[in-house]
């Protein structure tokens, strides 16, 4: 084309621009021989994600997510280059250029190649800008222009969740503008051409007050004053009823000089400066040069500072020491002067140093003063009377406040302005929620960098080549420093002064030496932490540091409060206040974590009766596990346990389906603590903890975690003077291992409980050997030797007192005797089973009863009385949460469907099956159902 309308003389620009890609409105695009159909729905939004960002480099997942959401279809990425590729022939037409070289693709993702100037969008935002600095005849054009680019709503036409947040946020800007616009028209004498736009604006946003203000002036200058006084009367009303609030100080001076026909309104009054003319604050320090990522809380500070027009745009940012907080204020800034035509002013408040002062709230106040050009006899004494004139001297203004490193509210409150046009940026390490509840704050709780970000800043600071010719060791530095922008900011300082020096060491260095590898001179992390621990209170120094040496990734607070032995009322109290001082983190499910590094930090630090908290969090994790056994498995055979120190405070838990909970939440902490067990030398409390988990791993077929928490077990328990539990220690570990595969291991641990067994003469110890070996050998398919080992175990079981032992071979011996074909000998055990249930019932065993039933019922051409057995043996299963079984039960019972011609039933319970094999890691099993599956698709 010629000339993009939108960069006509009026803008002074003149540049030729081949392609136009319309945004605001329906996508489409443009060129030389006019608009070119950009394609269907999904093809037009790639466009538009790519054209909000013209010039820069679109990454795939991002492009993917923005266009199917956070959940994309398996093929999402082919069909991604799919569309691209056709966007390049639709590129292609519309401009002189051969193959659509406008869109290109990079390693990481895509790029539109073209001018910013070429996306109406980005015309629209520098039109904007370029009029917040002109004088008001040149800025109404420059607006005029920009407002005229709109056709409709943004993206019209394209759903999805990021197409609806970048339109609310155009959506925004667009509304601004034309703010602006009426605001340049009504100050050059307009009133009654704006009155029919006025009306339909103050009818979409009735709280806006600054609609609002411009209507009546409209209305006022129009000849209709008691349109403008009613108008006022019903705004008041809303803003009473909606939010239980007056109108503000600027609209009520309005009303009242309508009242009073004031002849000011009819030509608005330049007021003279009472301060000496200055320069526009610049205050901003330098924009940080590797800042890299934090995309997402980029746009939520951009969604922020759109967010209103009549108010005072406060966004707190809270995190941890050295997370970056900082740095991503001042990029932000840097990003977006265009919107603070009238200056930046920026202070540290020094809240969080090493003399541990924070600046007092008047001492900067009387540093902006100064900027703001006030001369010093003319600053009053009083406190709130300076605070009253800085609000004066930015009221009106477009200006950026910066407060950075803010200890408290109380600190920040008299810095805050009054009017509506200023955004102020908070950083601290504490939440500081009451600038939230009585200020409307924005809160932005800044975590540690990704992954991704992480590799991306290593690589902006040591360059491509160092970066990938040591790829290992950018990812061991990477975890060790557990994207913290501060840690990894050294160890990349370190590396660019030697750059001689291989990664390797620096990696090697760091991950030997924890915290200590990141001290510095001047800011290192141990001295940036060290500063937001003096701020705590006792209790708050105290639980920071034994939450440093507490067992686990995580902890609930039921954990926490045996750790400190205090109340739990009391306990949430000091969490809190870790929580507001960024120092601890609380998830979605109310438990607690701290970083890696700040927890290296916490453990550095001295405590008193440490060893005594770790021995009641101890006892709190073992008591309350054997709880939940007792509760999941009734029938299991209970352990003695010590009582433990008072205060350890196990969790009440009722019922098993708490019991379940529990276990999923505290599974990691448990063997955490498990190990810490044998750092205290407690080793039969190491041995309990293994065998208070077993259910739990035996019904998840988690046999990854169970071998695990009887490799740590067996040696504290070959510390103990008990040969059984040696023998039950040896015997728990070998069916484990056989379980996950490693026959020839597990078989010799199995073989060693058996000696263990024979030599100690304990025939109920030798039963549970023989059952081990019985599972062991069903898991390979060797069913006549596991029935001879469970047969072998009920006769050792029938010469000594009942146990759920006996009901536990009876039900393995009627599983294989089923597999083997023995139908009557497996209905048999099975109805001796029951018998033997029917005085102390139990579920897992009783669905296992009805499981080989089913077996047997399929093996004797009984169909559907398979189904029934079946049926109820999943949903008993399913109740119990065993997993491991439900996925037999599944298989066999898409055998008897399919036997019944009930061929889709029987395909979603074979797929059920599947899935569960393969989280479950039971890959024979999974190859044997997927057989099914196919042979069953080919009848």
């Amino acid at each position: 084309m010629a000339r993009c309308e939108a960069v006509g003389c009026r803008s002074g620009w003149g540049k030729r621009v081949e392609i136009e890609i319309r945004v605001l409105g329906e996508v489409t695009v443009r060129g030389a021989t006019g608009v070119v159909d950009p394609g269907p729905a999904r093809q037009r939004c790639v466009l538009a994600a790519l054209a909000v960002e013209v010039g820069r480099v679109v990454p795939t997942q991002r492009l993917v997510t923005r266009v199917w959401g956070a959940d994309p279809p398996h093929r999402a990425r082919a069909t991604l280059s799919s569309y691209v590729s056709r966007l390049r022939t639709v590129l292609a037409r519309a401009s002189s250029s051969p193959g659509g070289g406008e869109l290109l693709q990079r390693a990481s993702g895509y790029v539109l190649s073209l001018d910013d100037m070429a996306v109406d969008l980005h015309r629209f935002s520098t039109l904007r800008s370029r009029a917040r600095s002109a004088r008001d005849e040149e800025a109404e054009l420059l607006l005029s222009e920009a407002v005229q680019l709109w056709r409709g709503e943004a993206f019209s036409g394209l759903d999805g969740e990021w197409v609806a947040a970048e339109r609310d946020r155009l959506h925004l800007e667009r509304f601004a503008a034309e703010a602006d616009l009426i605001d340049l028209r009504l100050r050059n004498g307009s009133g009654d051409d704006l009155v029919a736009w006025l009306a339909a604006r103050t009818a979409e946003h009735p709280l806006d007050e600054r609609a609002t203000g411009q209507y009546m002036l409209a209305l006022y200058r129009a000849g209709r004053a008691a349109d403008a006084l009613e108008h006022y009367r019903r705004h008041r009303d809303w803003l009473a009823e909606e939010l239980g609030a007056d109108p503000r100080d600027s609209l009520r001076s309005l009303h009242r000089r309508i009242l009073a026909s004031d002849p000011t309104l009819d030509a608005v009054a330049r007021p003279a400066s009472t301060v000496t003319p200055v320069v526009v604050p610049r205050q901003l320090p330098a924009v940080p040069a590797a800042f890299v990522g934090r995309l997402d809380e980029l746009g939520r500070l951009d969604i922020a500072g759109d967010a209103s027009f009549t108010t005072t745009v406060v966004s707190a940012i809270a995190g941890n020491g050295g997370v970056g907080k900082t740095w991503l204020a001042l990029h932000w800034a840097h990003r977006r002067l265009d919107r603070f035509p009238d200056g930046q002013l920026f202070v540290d408040l020094r809240g969080f140093g090493p003399d541990g002062r924070p600046m007092e709230a008047g001492t900067a106040l009387r540093g902006f003063l100064d900027t703001l050009g006030v001369r010093p006899g003319a600053v009053p004494a009083d406190p709130h009377a300076q605070s009253a004139l800085f609000r004066s001297l930015v009221a009106g203004k477009r200006m950026l406040i910066v407060l950075d490193n803010a200890a408290t509210a109380d600190q920040v409150e008299p810095l805050l302005p009054g009017g509506g046009s200023c955004t102020v940026l908070v950083t601290s390490r504490n939440h500081l929620p009451s600038l939230i509840t009585r200020h409307g704050a924005h809160h932005l709780a800044l975590d540690a960098l990704t992954e991704a970000e992480a590799r991306a800043l290593l690589t902006h600071r040591l360059g491509a080549a160092r970066a990938d010719a040591e790829s290992a060791a950018i990812d061991a530095i990477i975890t060790a420093c557990g994207g913290l922008p501060l840690a990894l900011g050294i160890i990349a300082g370190r590396a660019q002064l030697r750059p001689g020096l291989p990664l390797s060491l620096l990696a090697t260095e760091i991950i030997e030496s924890g915290l200590h590898a990141l001290d510095d001179e001047t800011a290192g992390l141990p001295a940036v932490l060290s500063w937001s621990y003096r701020a705590l209170n006792a209790d708050q120094a105290t639980a920071f540091a034994l939450l440093g040496v507490a067992p686990g990734p995580d902890i609930a607070l039921a954990a926490v409060a045996a750790l400190l032995d205090r109340p739990l009322s009391v306990t949430r109290t000091v969490l809190r206040g870790l929580v507001h001082a960024s120092l601890l983190e609380q998830d979605s499910q109310g438990r607690y974590r701290m970083h890696d590094l700040v927890r290296q930090y916490a453990a550095s630090l001295p405590v008193r009766d440490g060893g005594l908290a770790r021995r009641r969090v101890l006892d709190h994790y073992a008591h309350t596990a054997r709880t939940a056994m007792r509760l999941v498995h009734p029938r299991m055979r209970d352990f003695a346990h010590d009582p433990g120190l008072p205060g350890h405070a196990p969790e009440p838990l009722a019922s098993r389906e708490q019991a379940w909970l529990w276990f999923r939440h505290e599974q990691r902490c448990v063997l955490a603590a498990q190990r810490l067990a044998i750092d205290l030398d407690d080793h039969r409390t190491a041995y309990l903890i293994a065998r208070y988990l077993y259910p739990f791993h035996f019904m998840t077929a988690d046999f990854a975690h169970e071998v695990e928490s009887w490799r740590t077990a067996l040696p504290a328990v070959l510390r103990l003077d008990d040969p059984t539990a040696h023998g039950d220690a040896y015997r728990s570990l070998g069916w484990a291992l056989c379980s996950v595969g490693r026959l020839d291991e597990g078989t010799r641990y199995l073989d060693t409980a058996l000696g263990i067994a024979e030599e100690t003469g304990d025939d109920r110890c030798l039963s549970g050997v023989y059952i081990a070996f019985a599972l062991a050998l069903g898991d390979q398919g060797r069913h006549a030797d596991a029935l001879r080992s469970a047969t072998q175990a009920i006769h050792l079981i029938s010469r000594t007192e009942p146990s759920p032992s006996t009901s536990t071979a009876r039900t393995i011996a009627a599983h294989h005797a089923a597999r083997l074909g023995h139908h009557d000998l497996a209905t048999a055990h099975c109805h001796a089973v029951l018998q033997e249930l029917r005085g102390h019932p139990d579920r897992d065993i009783e669905a296992n009863v009805l499981f080989t039933l089913g077996l047997v019922a399929i093996g004797t051409g009984d169909t559907r009385h398979a189904v029934t057995q079946l049926e109820t043996a999943l949903a008993l299963f399913r109740d119990d949460a065993n997993t491991f079984m439900q996925a037999d039960t599944l298989e066999k019972l898409a055998e008897a469907l399919d036997a019944l011609d009930h061929h889709d039933q029987a395909r979603r319970h074979r797929r059920a099956a599947a899935s569960l094999y393969l989280a479950q890691q039971r890959q024979n099993d999974l190859r044997r159902v997927r057989q099914q599956e196919s042979n069953q698709s080919q009848r």
